[in-house]
């Protein structure tokens, strides 16, 4: 499995808040960005069905750590 990188825009506040969140949550950013796009594919296809593809959104994909 590929992992790929995604860059974003967001504003200084909104990256502040979520962070406040996140750390709240014990996780990263980047962990909880994926938590919350892992449930919104989940709502998604809970409403229009499966979306084609090998990985299901309650699968934790996170990069190996670099040696």
């Amino acid at each position: 499995m590929a992992i790929k990188s995604v860059s974003i825009r967001i504003e200084e506040e909104m990256l502040d808040k979520l962070g406040f969140v996140a750390d709240y949550e014990g996780r990263s950013v980047n962990s909880h960005v994926l938590v919350l796009i892992r449930e919104n594919i989940k709502t998604y296809e809970s409403i229009h069905g499966t979306i084609e593809g090998s990985i299901a959104p309650d699968v934790n994909v996170k990069p190996t750590r670099k040696k």
